[in-house]
């Protein structure tokens, strides 16, 4: 179990965090048009998960169209943010925002993706949700950076993330 913070104050986080070199866990998650999708959606594509514990959230707005105005300038990768926002919200979300270079995806049919990943807060106000983290997978499902950010409020290290995107 890993620790995180929410305000300086400690939060568990439970699952295994992927590594760098390993192989990507598989996982469903539900696109805006309500189909489950997994890793073979995108295959042959690199892939940045900018996993949030919600759009409706500062930090996790901030991040998407940080992700979002980057995402145009990489080739063969695609942006998928996570959430367990409701696809609709997450749509919306986007759309008022104006981010076409992003896909959102949800967990909230998903038993297993925030464990998978690493992520799962299993303590404090935001139980339930996922912390945040960047994970970078390469187009053999290799994972090539990952990031549990230690502060939830904090933002991802961006340049890192994009770096290894080269």
């Amino acid at each position: 179990m890993a620790n995180v913070t929410l305000a300086g104050n400690p939060i568990d986080v439970e699952g295994r965090f992927p590594r760098v070199g390993d192989g990507a866990p598989p996982l469903t998650l539900t696109n805006g048009a309500l189909e489950e999708v997994g890793l073979d959606r995108y295959a042959g594509k690199r892939k940045v998960l900018n996993i949030v514990p919600s759009l409706d959230t500062p930090t996790c707005a901030t991040s998407t169209r940080k992700f979002n105005a980057e995402a145009s300038a990489l080739t063969n990768t695609v942006v998928l943010v996570v959430s367990s926002d409701l696809p609709f919200a997450a749509k919306r979300f986007c759309v008022a925002e104006g981010l076409e270079n992003v896909e959102t995806l949800s967990d909230f049919r998903s038993e297993g993706f925030a464990r998978d990943y690493g992520v799962a807060i299993a303590s404090g106000p935001l139980r339930g949700l996922t912390a945040r983290a960047v994970v970078v997978i390469d187009e053999n499902d290799r994972v090539l950076h990952a990031e549990l950010v230690p502060e939830i409020k904090q933002e991802p290290d961006y340049q890192s993330a994009l770096a290894v995107l080269g």
